[in-house]
């Protein structure tokens, strides 16, 4: 393995500054004992999710963050580091990471950062129980269209009896005229 130019490493650290400006969220993991099949399984799953997956060095994603104005991750930027790029789906990722730590009880998960705000392993685990975007939204559409439902089943109901108001006067006027 080729050690990389200090131009390549700036080019990689610029990478990662425009990744993490454009993903206000970020996991920290450890990805120790999984294997090369279960890394790209981890990826295909997190890829599937809209997120993506990188093993960077961790002196590169610290000079990255500190050019973000992020130094709440310092403490976690120790041994083998993957770095979780949630974007706008931090439930999505961190679902994805704790079912995968359900299933093969790695990658250890060291931290997070919730739109600048760290986030411990507990929280992320948490975050990963409530329900995705699109859940969120159709309950939201659910509850909105009920009233409506509501409304329009009660309109409906006035102008059938309405209906049979007018129905009963022109059958009463056609009997008086008679």
């Amino acid at each position: 393995m080729s050690k990389k130019t200090k131009t390549q490493r700036q080019a990689t650290v610029d990478a990662l500054q425009a990744d993490m400006k454009a993903s206000p969220n970020l996991y920290l993991t450890d990805f120790t004992g999984l294997d090369v099949g279960q890394l790209t399984d981890l990826r295909q799953r997190l890829r599937n999710a809209g997120v993506r997956y990188l093993v960077v060095k961790n002196t590169l994603v610290q000079r990255a963050m500190a050019a973000n104005d992020v130094t709440a991750m310092d403490d976690y930027l120790r041994g083998p580091t993957g770095l979780v790029l949630a974007g706008d789906e931090p439930v999505a990722a961190a679902k994805v990471l704790t079912d995968f730590v359900k299933e093969f009880e790695r990658p250890d998960i060291k931290a997070g950062l919730l739109d600048g705000q760290p986030v411990t392993p507990d929280e992320v685990k948490r975050l990963a129980m409530l329900p995705s975007r699109e859940q969120l939204l159709a309950q939201v559409a659910g509850t909105l269209q009920a009233p409506l439902a509501g409304f329009v089943g009660a309109l409906s109901g006035m102008l059938y009896q309405f209906a049979g108001a007018v129905e009963a006067l022109r059958a009463q006027r056609s009997a008086d005229s008679q």
